[in-house]
Order: structure tokens, then sequence, then C-alpha cells
């Protein structure tokens, strides 16, 4: 097991996006200077899309972040293959009389699109429910303006603009059938100068419902020798394929071809991205490949032109339709020791629905307190929970220790904080209070969004570390470790030790599930009854990964 997560110091992004450290997110396997290894970044970053700075030396990526915040991730690489992460775009999801009432699983930020202009970077997103959003920045790693409505309307998904040399702007979407009845559609409309408003009507360019590119979606607009271009996947997340369409006219006719495509690789999908080109002249397609609980998984692949259409991958029968490759030459040859993995920092973490004031501070010791969220009446499981602090998947088998203090306050029988893991099911190792003691519980849930009770087993007793006898209400304080083990297939293990050392398996093996939309997360939670007194916390202290 190889240690790339130091002890963490947490460096507290707050709702205002500030004080950002940048943490590496790269695949560590590709640590040669000749070959990467897919998937480069083996967590999470659903939809990416990439550009790149004006003197063509650092390219900037963002992926979906749906309704967790802050959200629109800013990752950042030099050479396609290694990246950090390094801002959020925005602090909060807009609307957010909408997104701070509550969380609100998969819906919010989808499918971005990030574009560079004159100096000028973009990022256009699409909420199914409210319609197109944007945000700008002359500077990536900074503030980013505040959110732009540029359309409003429902169903309207994966948004990519297009400056045309002729002054005249453009917005290419997609359309979701659970907000607008229809899908597999791709429209194109005007915009005005600016890129903050559509002033034109759609017009349908490409109409999927062919019996042969259902579920095309995605799309990303580019302008290359006199074609107008638009790649879109299309046949469905897990299964489907990249599709590649052209046109001298905007609006069409466009004539379409299949470019990439699972063939006899085990990279399914090959799903949404973005292509680049890098200083040498040739292209490059991110993409993801869908990993269930894993989340989208990001790849690299090479793309040829020929005949005026891109290649993706490795074009091994020569049909103009490649596979994803598994290994190939890095895009920029990597120069002295790559120094991958700082620190499991708190700008991995993000709350599972908009920031408020009393989810939980910093604190002076470098470390993050969570309050304990009070549950409603009709609580039956944690789908309801807003104030999660959670991280991705940040590979396929990992170990996850975190040094906490649980505090909870004599009059709040009931009260409960640990480590989760979250998704459509769930599992969580927590200390609930109890009398005068603390159980040790494993909470289990299946088919959290169906509203299915969870239910919880007691594990263990732990005498509090400490009782703090002053003031209105006793206060119970216990210093546990609490230890996540995550093998291949995501199969999860909980245990927990009094004093790091020794420690104590808690109940029996969980198989993590993706999200709404997501993969599957890991971290801190802490809730209590509704009818229950003093709200408790968590601090969570330290927190070490190791990755195998």
């Amino acid at each position: 097991m190889k240690n790339l997560f130091a002890t963490m110091t947490l460096v507290w992004v707050s709702a205002a996006v500030m004080a950002f450290e940048a943490q590496t997110v790269s695949n560590p396997k590709n640590l040669t200077s000749r070959d990467y290894v897919n998937p480069v970044i083996y967590a999470d970053y659903s939809d990416p899309d990439v550009t790149v700075s004006p003197d063509g030396k650092t390219y900037y990526m963002t992926a979906s972040s749906f309704q967790c915040a802050p959200g629109l991730p800013i990752l950042k690489s030099t050479d396609l293959v290694n990246w950090q992460l390094v801002n959020y775009a925005i602090d909060a999801v807009p609307p957010t009389v909408f997104y701070d009432a509550a969380p609100r699983h998969g819906k919010g930020v989808w499918a971005p699109c990030i574009r560079q202009r004159e100096g000028v970077y973009y990022i256009y997103w699409g909420d199914p429910d409210f319609g197109v959003f944007m945000v700008k920045t002359d500077n990536p790693e900074g503030k980013w303006s505040e959110p732009v409505m540029v359309k409003e309307g429902k169903g309207i998904i994966d948004p990519t603009p297009l400056w045309d040399e002729d002054g005249k702007v453009y917005l290419a979407n997609g359309w979701a059938a659970s907000r607008a009845g229809f899908n597999s559609v791709i429209t194109v409309s005007e915009m005005n100068a600016d890129g903050t408003a559509v002033t034109g009507n759609p017009v349908m360019v490409f109409d999927g419902n062919d019996g042969v590119n259902h579920t095309v979606e995605g799309p990303k607009l580019y302008k290359r020798d006199g074609y107008y271009y638009m790649l879109a996947p299309a046949g469905g997340v897990a299964t489907g394929w990249q599709l590649a369409m052209r046109s001298k006219n905007i609006y069409g006719p466009y004539e379409s071809k299949i470019v990439m495509a699972q063939g006899n690789s085990n990279i399914n999908g090959p799903h949404q991205g973005g292509l680049i080109d890098t200083p040498d002249g040739k292209s490059w397609f991110l993409h993801f490949q869908d990993m269930g609980p894993y989340g989208r998984v990001i790849h690299l692949n090479p793309v040829e032109w020929k005949e005026g259409w891109p290649v993706m991958g490795i074009d091994k029968d020569g049909d103009g339709c490649g596979e994803p490759v598994r290994r190939w030459k890095r895009p920029v040859e990597a120069s002295g020791d790559v120094a991958y993995i700082t620190r499991q920092g708190s700008g991995l973490f993000e709350w599972h629905a908009n920031y408020k004031d009393f989810y939980g501070f910093p604190n002076a010791q470098d470390g993050m307190r969570i309050y304990g969220h009070r549950l409603s009446e009709e609580f039956v499981n944690m789908w309801e929970v807003p104030n999660l602090w959670l991280a991705k998947f940040p590979a396929e088998a990992f170990t996850m220790t975190a040094k906490v203090k649980v505090s909870s306050k004599a009059n709040a029988e009931g009260a409960v904080s640990g480590l989760i893991v979250m998704g459509w099911d769930y599992c969580a190792l927590g200390l609930a209070k109890h009398g005068d003691r603390f159980d040790v519980t494993l909470t289990e849930c299946r088919d959290a969004e169906q509203q299915v009770e969870e239910t919880m087993q007691v594990v263990g007793s732990l005498n509090p570390t400490k009782v703090y006898e002053a003031g209105l209400v006793a206060n119970m304080e216990c210093v546990l470790w609490l230890r996540l083990q995550v093998g291949k297939g995501a199969v999860c293990r909980f245990s927990y030790s009094t004093d790091g050392k020794r420690w104590q398996k808690a109940g029996d093996s969980f198989n993590a599930r993706a999200g709404k939309w997501i993969g599957a997360k890991a971290g801190f939670y802490s809730v209590m009854p509704a009818a229950v007194g003093d709200r408790g916390w968590i601090d969570v202290e330290t927190v070490d990964v190791e990755v195998d």
C-alpha cells in the first residue's frame, strides 16, 4: 500500500471560495516519463470539458457537480495527464432559494462547457429545472463572476457556445426527456455578442430518434477548416459511443459518423468529453467512463484527423472508428520527478447542499467541526440531510483513516456522528449518545431515494474520553479513530480504534453504490433526532488516505 496523502491539515474553502490550496487528483500509476495509463483521473469528474490558456501552456478542466457545493470544480494541468483541483467556480448552486432549502439530489449543475476567448474564461452549464447559466473570469484560479441566466427554461441541458469569425455567437444544447418530454435532439440558438443571453429561437440540427443514435446528448461545438463540428455521445452513458457531426452551415444539415466506440476494449461508454489541441498541433479527447460506484472517471485519448473527421483512440481496423486506449504516449513528456499527491485537503470535500453557516466551521487547530443536523419529524433516512461533508472516491482501492472527536450534550439522547459512505445505498460508522456512554453504531440503508428506512446495529460501547460538567448542560466527549477500507468492486469495511493502533471490526462488509448521477462519496456527518435537546458535533481533526 502506498501512502499518497499525508495527514490532512484542513485548508478551508469557505462559501466564498477563498484561500484554496491545490489538491492533486491524478492517477498515481502515471509515474513514467513516456507513457500514461487511463484513467488519468480515477475519480468522479462527470461530463468533463477542457480549454487552454492563451499561451497554450496550461489546461483547465471543469465537470458536473450537480447539487454539491462549492460547485463547478476547476482542475489544472500542463500535460493533460497530471491534474490538480485548484478552485471552484461557484460557491453555491443557483437559484439559491431552491438549493438552500434541502439536498436536491441529481439536480443542479449538469455538463458544463469551459471556453477561453481573448483571455477570458467562460463556463456554461444547464440546470434541467431552470435553464442555462454562465460565469466568467480572467483568472480560473481566482474569483469567478456571479452566475448569469443565459436562457430560462425546462429541460435545457449540456450547453456549448461558439464565437464565429463573423461576430455571431451561438449556443448548442441537448434536451432532457425528464423535463422537456423529449430527448435525443440537439438544437442551436443565436446569442448576443457577449454571450450573456439567447436572442434567437432554437433550430433543431440533429435528431437522434433515428433508430441508430438514441440518447444523443452532451454536444460540444467547434469550428475547424471551414466546418462546424459537434461531438456528442449517443447510445447511453454506460454502453454508448462517440458521434461526430459536421456541416458547412451552423444550422446544418449535418453529416455524422461514429468516431469512437468500446469495440474490443474493456472501457465501456466511452462517454461525454471535450476536444483540445496541444501546441504541436495534435488533438486529444478528454472524456469519462462510467464505473458505477466509483462514478465517471476520466480518460484521455489521442485524436487523428482523417478526411476531415476526428478518429479517437486507436483505429485497429482502419474503418474510421477508434477504440479507447489503456496506455499511450503522453502528450507532453514529463521532466524530473512528478509530485503526485500532497494531502487530502478540505478542497476535495463538498457539502451535499449549499453551505449554511450553521453546518459547521473550521477551527483554529486546522480541523473541521460539523454540527448535528436536526432531523425532520418524518425522518426515514439520510437522503434528507444537507450537511454531509463528502469527498469523491480517489481510487479503485484505498483506506481512509480519520481522527475525530465526537461531542454530545447530556440531553441529546440518540445524537450520532461519524464516518459515512453515501450513495443510493449508504453505510455509516458512528458514535451515538446513549445514557452516560456512547454506542458504536453501524447504520445501513438500501434505496435511500425510495424512502426505505435505515437500520442501525450497535457494534460496541465506549466511555466518554471527557465530560464537561460546567454550563447549563453537561457535554460528553469521545476521541476516536474511524477507518474505511475500500477494496476492488467498491467493497467497504469499517473499523474503529480508541488509540489509533488497535482496531476493532465494525459489522460486515458493505457494497457501495453510486448516488444520483454521482459516484459514491465518503466523509463525515452529525445528526440528531427532531425532539432531542442541544446540538452535538463532530470535530474532524486529521484524515489520512492511502491508495493501493
